[in-house]
This record gives C-alpha cells, structure tokens and sequence, in this order.
C-alpha cells in the first residue's frame, strides 16, 4: 500500500492539510500525498456504449498464442509444440487440449488474432498494451513520466459519470514489474483523480480487508461531516479554491473518499465472505480465481472498468506470470493452463447468469505473445514475440465466435487483418460509447487523442 501523505504548498495549505480527515487517505485514488492537477477539457461527444463496464484480465509475460488459441498443428516439430489441439464449441476452430472448458464455451468469445508491435522488453510493451499508446522506446527501464500516456481505466474514467459510492477504476492486486516498474498503470497527466482504486491485498487470503475504508474508531460520520464543514471553511476563507490547483484536487479527493465511506457499496463488493462457497470454488481458490470473482462484484457494483493484472512475477518458480522462457510446455500443462480454464469460463458463465454479460466487456491478452521457435534458453521454452498474437473478447455487444485477422501458417506474422495495440484501445473506448478520438490536456495544456487507432467494429457486428 502507498503511505498517506500531507502535501503542504504554504503556510496556509499546511494548515489546511492538518486538517486532514484522520485515516482518510484512501490508496491511489483518495490520497492527499498523490493529488494531481485538474484539468477542464470541454466535454467530447458521445458515442452510443455497446458495454457499461470493462474487465481487463492483463496477462502479464505474454500467453503463448500458439499454444491456446491459433494452434498451428500442421507446422514442423519445432514450432507446433507438445500440445494436441481438440474440439471447440465453434465447427473447426480448435483449442488446446489443456483447454477443454474455454473451449467448450468458445462460442461467447471473438479472437484477434494478428496483433502485433515492435517492442521485445516487458516494460515498453506493457506500457503499450495498458495504454494503447507507442512508447518512444524499447528500453527495459522505461519508467512513468508525465509525458506518458494514462492506463485505459484513467481514461475511462474522465470520460465518466462516477457512480456514487464506488470508484469509477479498480486495479489489483499486483503491480507489474521488470525492474523497473511498468509504465502505464496510472493516470498520469490527467491527474491523481483518475488514478485506479489500486490495491495488493491477495483476494483468496482468509483476512483479506481493506483497513483504508474504515473509519478510525473514534470518528463517526457526524464528526467525520463536521471536520469536513470545518476545512471547507478555511477554503472559503482563504480562497484556495480559487486558487490553487492542489486544493480543488484535494477537495474532490475527499468528496469522492466521503461518498465511500458513507456507503456500503464498494465495501460490500469488496466482502468476498457473502458468496457462496461453492461458487468461490469454481473460480478456484487462487489469487487469480477469487481476485476475478471480486471483478465481477466490482461490475455488478457500478466500477466501470477492473483491472486485474495475472502475474506475481513475470517467469520463474512459483510465478503466476506467463514468461515461459524456460519449460513453456511444462508451465502450461502444469500451472498456468488449468488455472485459466477454470477461472475465466467461471467467471464469463457467472456473469451470464446474473445477465450481467451483455454489458460487460471481458479483455484476456498480455504485452505480446511467445515465439513460433522452440528452443529459448533450455530449449523447451519460447521467447517473447510481439510481431503477431491473439486477444480475446466477449460479452459487452461482442458477437461470439467472431474471429478477427489471421497468422501466417507458422504465427509469426500476420497474415489478414494486421490489427496494432492502438486498435485495442480504440474498440474498447468505442465499445463503453467514448469516442476514440476525443480530446485530453497535457501538463502543458496541449490537447492529446486518447487513441490514434480504429475501432474493430466486425467484432460487434453479425
């Protein structure tokens, strides 16, 4: 969790900050320590949603698309690999063996099957697959500067109206890492007020709470709205609000932090202890498993956009990351396969039968996908490869079965339909009825597109 900060610009903002409401820096979003400047770009154009709500399962390592979904079973030794493709809900579209539930529910799913960039390191093409947004370059220590673009939820986020008592942007429950931090996790220039509600709290752990939404214990919601008259008097008085860019960051903050704390709506999505235990074991009892059952709760709260990233690590033993450098295929079958196909079809199956699906757009890629060549580093593994992959969508208007582009006959480039991560972005803030290339302000007041790609809208269509 980040620490709780007092931001001081003078004399008078100090005082103001010592005002603070005790224990009410909420992580991320709410933080005083963490404000960022307002901006008042004019309103966009709205486009009609075809989803309310988005959940981005971000794959951290990069799957290897050869081996789930654009099976090649006709290429040579080296490249079609171990797995034996079978039979899927949709006539001649194969799964991977290890695969046999996703597969049996294919049908709900579109497939993009030639994306592709040019950026081989973890950071920058994370960077690139949270944001949409080329990196200026493929370096692995890309860190976060303002001259960065904002994560898709940021985004989504200014774009939205907030629904009272729950934050507009979740993230959890790790932060991506090689080295450096992963850009693109933020809100950057848009300011701290679009930042994710991020938390790292393991959602399958027996005393998974969240302390930040409550309240100290000698603070009820009537000396809680007192001290809340007291600092916007000060305000008032010294017109800060007129004034300073910092203290209207600050005053919304803690609106959006008392509107939390004074509803149970986030706080009851966020209890895990009122589903039933025979559900919370079909997602698995797995960080991934109850951290997407927590996803769907977060949707059916009103959070407009989840993020939910896989990954502990990128690659290595005891690693929930897809990076299968070393032992792909036992990795796969072993780890990371089983876990998916039970946790993903659960999650869309749930979702569809709360009627929740036709609303919420499900998202599962990682930066990029792994190598045609077998044989990176042990010779059983693949390396990273960002010239074609696949990504997977459904619900949220999605016409299941749909499959978008194609690969050449060994993956490696593709071969119909190249789509980039620009795309990506564009189909998804099309999809929630933001239209692509509306305007945001950088630091500099310098109005930006939130995405140069183009909507993929075959996938939407019969």
């Amino acid at each position: 969790m980040r620490s709780h900060g007092i931001y001081s610009a003078n004399a008078i903002y100090s005082r103001r900050a010592a005002l603070k409401i005790g224990g009410l820096g909420l992580t991320g979003l709410w933080s005083a320590s963490q404000l960022g400047r307002i901006r008042s770009e004019e309103s966009q154009p709205k486009f009609p949603s075809r989803a309310k709500s988005v959940i981005f399962l971000h794959q951290y390592g990069g799957p290897s698309h050869i081996d789930t979904f654009d099976m090649k079973p006709n290429a040579p030794d080296g490249i079609r690999g171990e797995f034996k493709p079978i039979s899927s809900a949709i006539a001649g579209v194969p799964v991977c063996e290890h695969l046999p539930r996703w597969g049996a529910q294919l049908d709900r799913w579109a497939q993009v099957r030639s994306v592709h960039h040019d950026m081989k390191n973890h950071n920058p093409a994370c960077y690139y697959s949270l944001t949409g947004k080329r990196p200026p370059t493929d370096d692995i220590r890309l860190r976060d500067t303002l001259e960065l673009y904002p994560a898709y939820g940021s985004t989504v986020a200014k774009f939205s109206k907030p629904v009272a008592g729950v934050p507009t942007f979740v993230a959890y429950p790790h932060v991506l890492r090689d080295g450096a931090i992963s850009p693109g996790q933020h809100a950057s220039f848009l300011g701290k007020q679009c930042d994710p509600y991020f938390f790292q709290g393991d959602p399958n752990s027996s005393d998974f709470a969240l302390p930040e939404l409550q309240l100290p214990a000698d603070i009820d919601m009537d000396r809680l709205g007192r001290r809340r008259d007291l600092v916007k008097l000060i305000d008032e008085d010294r017109r800060l609000l007129e004034t300073s860019a910092e203290a209207k960051g600050l005053d919304t903050l803690q609106e959006q932090a008392l509107q939390i704390l004074s509803s149970t709506g986030l706080r009851d999505a966020l209890d895990l202890s009122r589903e039933d235990s025979a559900l919370r074991d079909a997602y698995g009892r797995t960080t991934y498993g109850q951290s997407c059952l927590l996803a769907r709760k977060l949707v059916e709260s009103g959070v407009r956009f989840v993020t939910v990233y896989f990954s502990q690590g990128i690659g290595g033993k005891g690693s929930e990351g897809w990076d299968t450098h070393q032992e792909n295929f036992k990795d796969l079958r072993e780890r990371l396969l089983p876990m998916s196909d039970q946790t993903v079809p659960t999650l869309i199956s749930d979702l569809e039968s709360r009627g929740l699906l036709q609303d919420t757009l499900v998202l599962w890629m990682g930066e990029f996908g792994r190598g045609p060549q077998i044989g990176d580093r042990d010779g059983k593994g693949r390396g990273h490869w960002p010239d074609c992959y696949t990504v997977m969508m459904a619900g949220g208007g999605v016409r299941g079965g749909k499959i978008f582009g194609q690969s050449d006959a060994k993956g490696a480039y593709p071969a119909a339909d190249p789509v980039g991560p620009e795309d990506i972005a564009a189909t998804l803030y099309w999809a929630l009825g933001i239209d692509p290339a509306s305007e945001v302000l950088d630091t500099q007041g310098r109005p930006l597109t939130i995405s140069s790609g183009q909507p993929i809208r075959a996938l939407f269509e019969a």
